[in-house]
């Protein structure tokens, strides 16, 4: 075999037409290279946590994901239905059985009687906007004019961890990189002595760390869980006996560990914990200081809910304080769980009795985290979201509860470029499935990602041969309309 078929295109253009096809084909790759914004895989293994430009500008820098998990009743708390209150006691419309057993979504009838259920709660408008909110949200209810709220996503699985997994990394199979990861993959972190991604949580969403990992993404990428109580980060400080020796330490293994990967391929573990080790030593006081909330006013301590008699509502304050204190130090994304117990918003009987407390533990500390960043001049620049695997149906279950509702739901975002006050989509006259704008997730994700200034064609990784995104690899995401201004 002759040494031409070993050329690579750039050699044989080089060697052929006097090489004006190579000066063509090199113009060409950098108006690509110019195009191409944040390369991740491309970056210094060292310095995995750098920053990154964006392919555009875009007006959110960081994100904070307040997920609620089990799935909240939109016909109970933000989806205001008035036909539904009216047909208490009644079957679904016929019209509106057809409508859905002609969709994916026909199985959201089984377990469910066919008998609506009024909400026991009243709604009442609120703001400029007018929007109908739920008496379980008194302290939101306030912001409403901040919030962009969507009420026509849909799920493709009506189980927690399937429809879970899909929120989360846009598909519902674990093992996909999570919304977080890829955020801090594109873009880095501002703030090299703290995580560019930080998970909070008590028990943790359904279905596991699936849903917040970095899957098939460099390790780097993976997210640091953080605690609201105590030291921020276990086993962070040496003991004392070998803090004074702690640096030498960590050159004399940096050292080590660089001479091994020289001449190396795919050493992407290994340059994961290098640069994992540099940050823990960076984060020894930058993540006790974060940490500490004692620092606080007592006025601001107050409005999160960290004198409360409920200590679910403390703790949830506590971690929403938490978030605001890392985006104000650059940390890229934050992940917010809710859940305390086993059960979360799953209120397949007596809803009353499970929305209630869930929403007095969450409602006052998300209230005070808008009002903070809104403060502090931090909401035009942080992309707050907030919502749950599905929503619930407007039929009973059991006894006075609801069951999955895949079929429409809604959830709202604040901040970041999000449009204050819109109301995107819709649901039918009883909240069951969603007919006016139902955007697929991906399209959802696509405009999270374009708030960040990161197009999600782009954003890929390349996985056994095929390049991997957020969106997936098979449709074309588009950007949901009316959301960003």
């Amino acid at each position: 075999m002759t040494a031409a078929f070993h050329s690579s295109r750039r050699d044989f253009l080089h060697c052929t037409g006097a090489g004006f096809g190579a000066l063509a084909l090199q113009g060409l790759l950098a108006a690509d290279e110019a195009r191409s914004g944040p390369k991740a895989d491309s970056a210094d293994p060292l310095s995995l946590y750098a920053p990154r430009p964006p392919h555009f500008a875009g007006a959110a820098k960081s994100v904070i994901f307040l997920f609620l998990v089990g799935g909240p009743s939109p016909v109970d708390t933000f989806d205001y239905k008035p036909t539904l209150q009216k047909l208490n006691g009644e079957p679904v419309p016929g019209s509106i059985r057809e409508a859905v057993m002609a969709t994916r979504h026909a199985n959201v009838f089984h377990g469910c009687k066919d008998e609506l259920l009024a909400s026991p709660f009243q709604f009442a408008q609120q703001g400029e906007s007018g929007m109908w909110v739920s008496e379980l949200w008194p302290h939101l209810s306030r912001h409403i004019d901040d919030l962009c709220f969507i009420h026509s996503l849909q799920a493709d699985s009506n189980n927690h961890a399937p429809a879970s997994y899909q929120w989360h990394t846009g598909d519902i199979r674990p093992g996909k990189a999570s919304l977080g990861s890829w955020v801090t993959y594109g873009l880095g972190t501002e703030n090299q002595n703290l995580p560019g991604y930080v998970a909070l949580f008590q028990a943790g969403p359904l279905g596991g760390p699936a849903n917040y990992s970095n899957g098939f993404l460099p390790p780097a990428f993976q997210p640091t869980r953080f605690r609201d109580t105590g030291v921020p980060v276990f086993d962070l400080t040496p003991p004392d006996e070998f803090a004074a020796g702690h640096r030498q330490s960590l050159d004399l293994l940096r050292t080590l560990n660089q001479r091994h990967r020289q001449g190396r391929a795919d050493t992407a573990e290994l340059d994961a914990r290098i640069a994992t080790y540099e940050l823990a030593y960076r984060m020894q006081s930058a993540a006790l200081d974060v940490g500490d909330l004692a620092d606080e006013t007592e006025d601001c301590q107050h409005r999160y809910g960290l004198d409360h008699e409920d200590p679910n509502t403390v703790s949830f304050g506590r971690k929403c304080l938490l978030a605001r204190r890392l985006v104000e130090r650059g940390v890229r994304f934050v992940q917010v769980y809710d859940m305390p117990d086993k059960d979360g918003w799953d209120a397949h009987a007596k809803l009353a009795d499970n929305h209630v407390p869930r929403a007095r533990w969450t409602d006052q500390p998300i209230a005070a985290l808008l009002t903070d960043l809104k403060q502090r001049g931090l909401l035009e620049s942080t992309l707050v979201i907030c919502g749950s695997e599905f929503g619930r149906t407007p039929m009973l279950q059991g006894d006075g509860g609801r069951n999955h509702n895949a079929a429409g739901f809604t959830i709202w975002l604040a901040g970041g470029g999000t449009r204050p006050g819109a109301r995107v989509g819709a649901t039918d006259e009883i909240g069951l499935l969603a007919v006016e704008q139902p955007p697929p997730l991906r399209d959802l994700h696509a405009t999270i990602l374009a708030a960040l200034g990161l197009d999600n064609d782009q954003l890929s990784f390349e996985v056994d041969g095929r390049q991997e995104r957020l969106t997936g690899v098979a449709d074309k995401a588009q950007l949901i309309p009316g959301v960003l201004g």
